[in-house]
């Protein structure tokens, strides 16, 4: 729900801008996720990421640095 809130907030703020939906009944909602390994040849810190796109409209992303090292690839996904 507090995503359908952000994109309402990001809608009536920006009266220019818009999305466009097809008339299709269907309105498939798509997300992707993905992480990186010690990443940051600095600090061997990981960065992860996710985005969605709703009806083909991308609605949502983000890429964050982890604030941890993470010790394994499967620590990373978590």
């Amino acid at each position: 729900m507090g995503v359908v809130i952000r994109i309402l907030r990001y809608l009536k703020s920006s009266p220019g801008k818009g999305l466009m939906f097809s008339e299709n009944v269907h309105l498939n909602i798509e997300g992707y996720t993905n992480a990186d390994w010690a990443g940051n040849i600095l600090d061997r810190n990981s960065t992860s990421g996710y985005f969605t796109f709703m009806g083909g409209n991308l609605v949502t992303w983000r890429s964050k640095k982890q604030k941890v090292v993470a010790l394994s690839s499967v620590e990373v996904e978590f």
